[in-house]
């Protein structure tokens, strides 16, 4: 069964960042010390009920996982497909 890609939300950057510490071995605990950030606030992140600041965007890439650009593009991404689910806000032309 094919699954229409249209329909697909795309993935939360906490679940990647969740996935990448995982396959380091690295806990949240440990991984939030490492950035220099709260434990409270990495865990927001990776259990999906916060977004990437450029600020963890840079962190994260000072400490090796992938780029600044590459964390705010996914970011980016989930919160358009999450806006573009709901319903369209009610708007006129600026432009004819």
């Amino acid at each position: 069964m094919v699954k229409d890609m249209s329909k697909m939300m795309p993935v939360h950057p906490g679940e990647v960042l969740r996935d990448n510490l995982a396959e380091l071995e690295i806990g949240v605990s440990e991984a939030a010390l490492k950035l220099g950030i709260s434990r409270s606030a990495l865990s927001r992140v990776v259990n999906c009920h916060g977004a990437i600041s450029p600020n963890l965007a840079r962190r994260l890439e000072q400490a090796g996982l992938g780029t600044a650009r590459m964390w705010l593009a996914v970011q980016l991404s989930h919160e358009l497909a999450v806006e573009q689910s709901g319903e369209a806000p009610n708007v006129q032309k600026l432009v004819a």
